[in-house]
């Protein structure tokens, strides 16, 4: 079987080390798929899901915040800020995080608060889309 080597990893831990038949994630410019001795590649990565078709044909979703991707015919590396599992992410705190990213944004005082809140929007509003995903699938 053709297989690629994923690493998905944030600041604090190794997400996801394993063999893949296909990776998929958001680029900057759209989706991302990557198959086995796919052409050698880095680009920036947005805020999204990254799903991950394993060799035995099982599925693994990790969030991430964003960050960079690597691609060599052999191997994928995801570094990320922020990635959590898809089995770990929290409806609830995600929510609420959105909400109070929504007020800071209606609180924001200057130009520089008003962007950091509404990157931190973006960013919970893309949590809560992978965290569907993850669901619907499960």
């Amino acid at each position: 079987m053709n297989t690629i080597h994923v690493d998905v990893v944030s600041a604090e831990e190794s997400i996801f080390s394993g063999e893949a038949r296909f990776v998929a994630l958001p680029g900057e410019a759209g989706e991302l798929g990557i198959y086995p001795r796919h052409t050698p590649l880095i680009t920036r990565i947005k805020a999204g899901s990254v799903r991950i078709e394993m060799a035995d044909g099982g599925e693994e979703f990790v969030f991430v915040a964003g960050g960079i991707l690597e691609v060599q015919p052999d191997c994928v590396t995801v570094l990320s800020d922020t990635a959590i599992r898809g089995k770990d992410l929290d409806d609830e705190k995600a929510n609420e995080a959105r909400q109070a990213a929504e007020e800071a944004m209606k609180n924001a005082k200057t130009d520089l608060d008003l962007a950091k809140a509404s990157s931190e929007l973006a960013i919970m509003a893309a949590q809560i889309s992978a965290l569907r995903r993850y669901r619907g699938k499960k």
